[in-house]
């Protein structure tokens, strides 16, 4: 009851949503709108992108070019390359934002921000979210958690460097290198105001789906994408608040001398007064969150990518209930794998084999939902639209990353791999890649919804193709470096000898990464010209069923005019036999669909079932 109720109290409030004059600062900046605020994380997130790309551009330079100097880098980045060769702390601070952007400012805020503020409202036919100052609070406080990592560039002792999971004593002793200092402080407050914009963000995002959906919105009746939000959110609620306390242990240990991280170590020529505490207890609290993390980053993508693969080939989604349990089973399970980020800390075998069953059960459900996009895509009626084709590209990372998981996953072979390439390798296929496809994916597929205009399809295809090559040149090389050893992080391939047979492989990844960074700006230009210069779009530009694309192109606030549509069906009828056209809206009642209604439409409702047995009766299908 109390979702009608919220439905029709809101049809109520919108007759006051015209009243007020909008300025440019309530509209645009301080804006409370989600779709809006959707805009702000989209280009937020593709700027930060932006960044963490160049940042690995510089650090593939040295990777490939250790001995040469390059004037320009000097130009650029003053005097952490001096002469024209990157210092080897600067190096490892580069690989450290580069990580930290990526993972939570790009694939967690600008994935999950973007799209669970545009559809959650327009899917599940609510007016906005439950508390749209919350919402705008939530965007605030990632713009502010950017520019406080990016200002860690511009302090004297430069960015933190202790990796992008920051483990101690580099992240703790203020004196090991020069980004253990105020870079370090800065990425530790920045990440703390990246913490509570998550749980701003997905506070609402829980309640807004649980509260707010339209008359006949059952979860049951939820587009996957809802569903993926949802459960991502709560992963969000209840691990992210583990790594502020990791943090809060950390910010103790370097301002107030207690030694939570810290025990026996030794300074050049000093013994450091701490004692008793020790690192692994931040492996421990960072991995828990770390491992949910990798799944929150993900779990939008796949949910994004079920709706694409869906309305492009023309099919219901196969195994509708077995994803979403695919979904619910992937966010229990992610809690209990941490510790196979940790298999070479002195783990008890007998808690390694523990975390290795766990983490060899969790590739069911990801492999469930592998072989139910496969099976949605066979025999379907393809329409290859630029977001088919990049969440085709997330499938194919999906696998070809998601079996590399299982080397990994072993506890005994983990020994040999743990820490070297093919774990880069690994995570930037399955989780990297595989995402920022997933995100392209719904960039393209809902742009007409966020801008009113359509994308370039042309330009769409030529940056699927330049960058879904160029990933896998990327990264697929790395495996067999990782296999014959070699330590990621490390600044140069000539300091041993048996790296040095890789420096030509190297080469040939920094020139493929050059290329791929290029790629984007067929995107970029394409993103940026359409907002402005696009072709108008109509109200459902792919045919589909669900209700984003039953409001008005215009932006209105309050989403649609009037009465909020009524939900009677799942979203995923499409190429149903007996209808005259291939999709059938979620708005449209059975009443209107007689000669295609199946028999589990009507989920057990006895007089729907005999309505429906008394029209085949009165109109009997004609044998050819």
């Amino acid at each position: 009851m109390s979702t009608i109720a919220l439905h029709d109290e809101h049809n109520h409030d919108h007759a006051d949503h015209g009243h007020h004059k909008e300025t440019l600062i309530s509209k645009y900046i301080f804006s409370m709108d989600h779709k809006m605020i959707a805009k702000q994380f989209l280009i937020t997130g593709i700027i930060m992108a932006v960044i963490a790309m160049g940042l690995s551009i510089l650090f593939r330079i040295q990777l490939a070019w250790p001995d040469q100097n390059f004037p320009f880098l000097e130009t650029f980045l003053g005097k952490w390359a001096e002469g024209g060769r990157i210092k080897p702390d600067f190096y490892l601070a580069l690989v450290t934002i580069h990580g930290t952007i990526m993972v939570f400012f790009v694939l967690t805020a600008g994935l999950s921000g973007t799209f669970s503020n545009l559809l959650i409202p327009l899917q599940i036919g609510a007016r906005d979210m439950a508390s749209p100052f919350l919402n705008m609070l939530s965007y605030w406080f990632f713009f502010m958690a950017c520019v406080i990592m990016m200002s860690s560039f511009f302090v004297q002792t430069g960015p933190a460097s202790g990796g992008w999971t920051v483990y101690p004593p580099l992240s703790v002793v203020a004196k090991a290198m020069p980004g253990s200092g105020m870079g370090m402080t800065l990425w530790l407050v920045s990440m703390v105001l990246f913490v509570a914009s998550s749980l701003m963000g997905g506070i609402n995002y829980v309640s807004t789906i649980l509260n707010m959906r339209t008359k006949g919105m059952d979860l049951w009746k939820m587009p996957l994408p809802i569903w993926a939000f949802f459960l991502t959110a709560i992963l969000g609620i209840l691990s992210f608040p583990v790594l502020v306390a990791g943090v809060v242990l950390m910010v103790f240990d370097r301002s107030f001398g207690t030694s939570f991280y810290l025990s026996d170590i030794v300074m050049g020529t000093d013994i450091l007064p701490n004692e008793g505490g020790s690192p692994i207890l931040w492996q421990h609290l960072f991995w828990f969150l770390g491992h949910p993390e990798v799944y929150i980053v993900i779990m939008p993508a796949l949910g994004i990518s079920s709706e694409v693969i869906s309305v492009n080939a023309r099919k219901p989604i196969f195994g509708y209930h077995a994803m979403v349990y695919s979904l619910i089973g992937i966010t229990v399970l992610s809690f209990i794998v941490w510790g196979h980020h940790m298999f070479v800390t002195g783990m008890n075998p007998l808690l390694g084999g523990v975390f290795m069953i766990t983490t060899l059960i969790i590739a069911v459900p990801s492999a469930v939902k592998t072989f139910n996009y496969l099976a949605t895509l066979w025999r379907g009626n393809i329409r290859f639209t630029p977001a088919m084709l990049f969440a085709i590209g997330l499938v194919s990372f999906f696998i070809s990353g998601g079996l590399t998981g299982i080397f990994l996953g072993n506890a005994s072979l983990d020994i040999n791999l743990h820490d070297t390439y093919f774990v880069v390798a690994h995570f930037h296929l399955v989780m990297g890649s595989a995402a920022i496809f997933g995100m392209l994916a719904g960039v393209y597929h809902w742009f007409p919804r966020m801008f009113g205009k359509m994308m370039n399809a042309k330009l769409g295809y030529l940056h699927f193709w330049l960058t879904f090559i160029a990933a896998y040149l990327v990264f697929f090389p790395l495996h067999f470096l990782g296999l014959d050893g070699v330590p990621r992080r490390y600044y140069a391939f000539t300091e041993f000898e048996f790296m040095k047979k890789w420096l030509t492989v190297n080469v040939f990844v920094t020139w493929a990464a050059i290329f791929a960074a290029l790629a984007q700006v067929a995107f970029l230009f394409n993103f940026f010209y359409s907002i402005f210069k696009g072709k108008k779009a109509p109200q459902n530009p792919w045919e589909a069923n669900t209700l984003e694309w039953t409001a008005p192109v215009e932006h209105i606030h309050g989403n649609w005019p009037g009465e909020i549509p009524t939900v009677y069906r799942w979203p995923y009828d499409y190429s149903k036999p007996g209808h005259d056209v291939d999709f059938i809206p979620q708005t449209v009642p059975f009443s209107q669909t007689m000669s295609s209604n199946l028999p589990h439409d009507f989920e057990g409702n006895a007089e729907a079932e005999k309505i429906q047995q008394d029209w085949e009766l009165a109109n009997p299908v004609k044998e050819n």
